[in-house]
């Protein structure tokens, strides 16, 4: 009779005793993620290559990619008093693009041709040029710019689970604001 070594028998119940929502037990979603951005994402994205800190600095030294943030915009303290002075500053990895919210897997169709537009511009057409999506940890949002990248047949796409979080614990980051083409699409605009 052939029995599990004990951590291999622990290996399996732990795996299977796994939560659905837990990094073990998270799968690739047909689609784009719909549900909540922050929250245990996939260790996978089909298409695209996981990158760590170590890799993206590497990457960006020798190869110049498109790095984009998905972050989405700061929001105002709810207990600040009227008129209150409030300076939020964005930090990201320097030559960063930043596209708040373009990681939401409902774009509308102007903020997807704004998007396919842009990342075409910063990439000079070049679908082979690498290109990096990266949010905080736990965030679906850089998951969902990446797999929509790859849709649109980018051969060349990163994605940095380990976010800007993951970036300043051994490099420099800077401050940054929204991309001004993004940011005046109607869909931005719209309801304000």
């Amino acid at each position: 009779m052939y029995r599990l070594p004990l951590a291999a028998a622990a290996a399996v119940f732990l795996i299977a005793a796994a939560p659905a929502d837990s990094p073990v037990g998270v799968q690739e979603p047909d689609g784009y993620w719909q549900g909540a951005l922050h929250g245990y994402t996939p260790p996978t994205l089909k298409g695209a290559t996981v990158v760590d800190a170590a890799t993206l600095a590497k990457l960006v030294a020798e190869r110049k990619p498109v790095l984009l943030d998905v972050s989405d915009l700061d929001r105002k303290p709810a207990g600040l008093p009227p008129g209150g002075l409030w300076f939020p500053v964005h930090r990201n990895i320097p030559g960063s693009t930043w596209l708040p919210g373009s990681g939401d897997g409902d774009l509308d169709a102007s903020a997807q041709a704004t998007l396919k537009a842009r990342v075409a511009e910063l990439t000079s057409g070049d679908l082979d040029r690498p290109v990096v999506t990266y949010c905080h940890p736990d965030c679906w949002g850089s998951w969902n710019l990446g797999k929509r990248l790859v849709g649109l047949g980018y051969r060349q796409v990163h994605w940095f689970p380990q976010g800007i979080d993951g970036w300043q614990e051994g490099h420099d980051t800077t401050g940054s604001r929204p991309d001004k083409q993004w940011a005046a699409r109607p869909s931005a605009t719209a309801g304000q």
